[in-house]
């Protein structure tokens, strides 16, 4: 039998230091998100009248998974931190032999009546592989491109996965993920002036052999607005007049037009900050967008105390995916980037995305608990110098 000293070895949790800032912020969130989903799908056909239900469920689920991923020492990741991303990576080529197309894409692998979507689970495998090897490497002068190679690797091998399936989304989430953690890693500048360079470079590559014509018929509508709008424009209009029509306190619970006489598509996924813009106004698009930004700030501030690299890139990783999420998908719904379908996080229905979101605040807890538990054989944090 595991004595308890084992035990404690292998969970290490110092049950004083819970972080209920952290936990009352994404407890806000998730419900404010039910909430808006009973809002959203209120008038909708009979297929939507329940999604709020199956979102509590999948919170539930994704709570469950939280409390596990919080309470195991998160050191014992790092040694599964390859592991994990080779998982992904398979799970991510199965997609195109197994996945269901939904649209026009192929994101998702249906087994029986339950199906989940790869790439939502990889952007944490991916964090936890980035974090093993920056914690792996001990160096703390600033790097150069040729020692960004690996990493770089890392981050592209899922993102072109995903790309293919296509989900533009998604992959601009890992490579912004990637980019952002990089961002901390000390890069001379010469270097990063040489990535902005090749950025540039590549994004007229992109736009004529990479992008799909939807693709790029989303931006085009993005750059004229007025173009299309019974159209590929339909969404994003009707999304900025729900949010003009909240105005300062908004509608009333459950009173928004746009959404009670269904001119808002995809309210239940890509668009629930039009519903809750509309129904409460700007007070309360104040108070959400605040949660997010005392989130993912709450985030970085766990990353800079962190005691050692390993659980700071996994903060800062977890905060960039949260960030990211909502700025696009904020963004996208308020008109000032084109429609990408990336999700609001814990607001948006979606089993994948939920586990995944939930997971992640799991491994801040963890690292946020643990953090100010001093162990001789770790180092320092990332943000915090060698």
């Amino acid at each position: 039998m595991r004595s308890r000293r084992d035990h404690a070895r292998f969970f290490g949790l110092p049950r004083d230091n819970f972080d209920w800032a952290l936990f009352l912020t994404a407890c806000a969130l998730a419900v404010f998100g039910v909430v808006n989903l009973y809002s959203a799908t209120s008038v909708s056909r009979a297929a939507l009248s329940d999604i709020y239900i199956q979102q509590v469920y999948w919170l539930v689920l994704g709570g469950i998974l939280a409390a596990v991923v919080a309470v195991i020492d998160y050191r014992h990741y790092e040694r599964l931190g390859y592991v994990l991303y080779g998982i992904g990576n398979v799970l991510l080529v199965l997609v195109f032999i197994l996945g269901k197309d939904i649209r026009g894409s192929s994101r998702w692998i249906q087994i029986g009546s339950f199906s989940f979507q790869p790439s939502e689970f990889m952007k944490l495998f991916m964090i936890i592989a980035l974090a093993k090897y920056l914690h792996d490497d001990p160096r703390t002068e600033e790097r150069s491109l040729k020692d960004l190679l690996i990493p770089a690797m890392l981050a592209a091998v899922p993102t072109l996965l995903i790309l293919k399936q296509p989900d533009l989304g998604t992959a601009l989430i890992c490579a912004l993920i990637f980019s952002t953690i990089c961002m901390l890693t000390k890069i001379r500048w010469q270097s990063l002036v040489t990535l902005l360079v090749a950025g540039g470079i590549a994004v007229p590559l992109l736009w004529t052999y990479v992008f799909h014509d939807y693709q790029k018929q989303r931006i085009m509508v993005f750059l004229n607005p007025e173009a299309n709008l019974l159209g590929s424009g339909w969404h994003a209009h009707h999304a900025r007049v729900a949010i003009g029509a909240g105005g300062l306190s908004g509608e009333g619970f459950m009173r928004g037009t746009q959404n009670q006489f269904l001119f808002l598509p995809d309210q239940h996924s890509d668009f629930p900050f039009a519903v809750f813009a509309e129904d409460w106004g700007f007070l309360g698009c104040l108070l959400l967008v605040s949660l997010y930004a005392f989130l993912v700030l709450w985030a970085v501030r766990i990353a800079a105390t962190a005691k050692d690299r390993f659980g700071s890139v996994l903060a800062i990783g977890v905060g960039a995916l949260v960030f990211w999420h909502a700025f696009f998908n904020l963004g996208m719904v308020t008109g000032i980037l084109p429609v990408v379908g990336v999700t609001l996080p814990l607001f948006s229905a979606g089993g994948s995305s939920v586990l995944t979101i939930m997971m992640g605040i799991g491994l801040l807890m963890n690292v946020s608990m643990r953090r100010f538990y001093v162990s001789p054989t770790r180092t320092t944090g990332l943000l915090s110098g060698p």
